[in-house]
């Protein structure tokens, strides 16, 4: 059996502070589990260090030292034979289980992620991304030529995507809508998803011709080849015309208010008097309350000169670039539906 951690009295101030700081030590073990695709191979029941490490060819001592501390954190449970197995939060670094965090985890410890965290004070001292001064680029830019690193990232994408999409579809009722554009669709993850519960719509996945290209096979996987097409562009430039429904998932976040404002004028110029604009977002709640949006905000910070937003500031962005915003509404994940209509 398993070892269950026993109930264990509060840390004491100052431990709780070190373990925040070795934080750094948590997130980098979770990514070789991820990278290694171990979770996959604990699927099938508990696995030693060393028969993990002979699949993967890596070193079974250096090995079992990391899943160890994994499980100290609850991603992994140990039993008495030293072998190791996934609890239901290590499940979500398997690769085929819906909302798999797998390549997610994989991609933040990849250099283009990781690296410019190093620099956060750089950030506050300059108030420009720490992406542009590692790299001499921007991170979308840097993507678009690197693309084995690019695919993880997309991939990482798809699952929050996945994720979203069911938390979304209970939320919301995309019935009323006949053409859905999924702006900066990606490989069209949410989209598929709507038209196939709304069998009766049709649907435009549109983001920069690299990434689109991506989405023609889950497309026709999908059944959807007949409803749906990908098309490629610039977001800054234009978006297809013609839809009464456009969504736009975590692409307003990657932004500062200039480029965001510069976004939603595009869209606001494709959209009729009569549809409707939904921004799928993480809002940030009022206060100091806990929760995910304050900790995304600072990757926004570091890696693309984005940010998580408020709802005011919400309604302020939209309005610059002609909409109004109608409510929000929250689902059952992380994330908020933000409403918009023309104005």
């Amino acid at each position: 059996m398993a070892n269950s951690p026993s109930p264990a009295e509060p840390l004491p101030p100052n431990m709780l502070l070190l373990q925040m700081v070795f934080g750094k030590a948590v997130t980098q073990a979770i990514s070789v589990v991820a990278r290694f695709r171990l979770a996959d191979q604990m699927a099938t029941g508990p696995k030693s260090a060393a028969e993990l490490a002979q699949t993967a060819k890596l070193h079974p001592g250096h090995l079992y030292r990391i899943l160890r501390a994994l499980v100290s954190v609850g991603v992994l449970a140990g039993d008495a034979a030293g072998r190791f197995s996934l609890t239901p939060v290590g499940e979500f670094l398997r690769s085929d289980v819906p909302g798999s965090m797998r390549a997610v985890a994989t991609y933040v410890c990849d250099p283009w992620s990781w690296k410019p965290w190093g620099d956060l004070a750089g950030c506050a001292k300059s108030g420009e991304p720490a992406f542009e001064r590692a790299f001499g680029e921007g991170v979308f830019d840097y993507l678009g030529k690197h693309p084995d690193e690019a695919a993880t990232f997309n991939e990482g994408m798809t699952g929050f995507s996945q994720h979203a999409s069911a938390t979304m579809l209970k939320a919301y009722d995309f019935a009323p809508f006949n053409t859905i554009v999924d702006v900066g669709g990606g490989h069209g993850a949410i989209l598929c998803a709507i038209l196939k519960v709304n069998t009766k719509a049709r649907g435009v996945v549109f983001d920069a011709p690299p990434v689109v290209a991506g989405a023609a096979d889950p497309i026709r996987a999908a059944g959807l080849a007949d409803r749906c097409r990908a098309e490629g562009g610039d977001f800054f430039k234009s978006v297809p015309a013609g839809g009464d429904l456009y969504i736009l998932k975590h692409i307003i976040h990657d932004w500062n208010d200039a480029r965001a404002t510069q976004i939603l004028k595009c869209v606001r110029a494709a959209i009729p008097a009569t549809g409707k604009l939904v921004l799928v977002e993480l809002v940030v709640p009022p206060g100091f309350g806990p929760g995910f949006a304050p900790i995304l905000d600072l990757e926004m910070m570091v890696i693309c000169d984005g940010k998580e937003r408020t709802e005011a500031e919400y309604r302020e962005l939209l309005a610059g670039a002609g909409f109004e915003l109608t409510r929000i509404v929250p689902t059952e994940g992380p994330h908020s539906l933000v409403e918009a209509t023309p104005v």
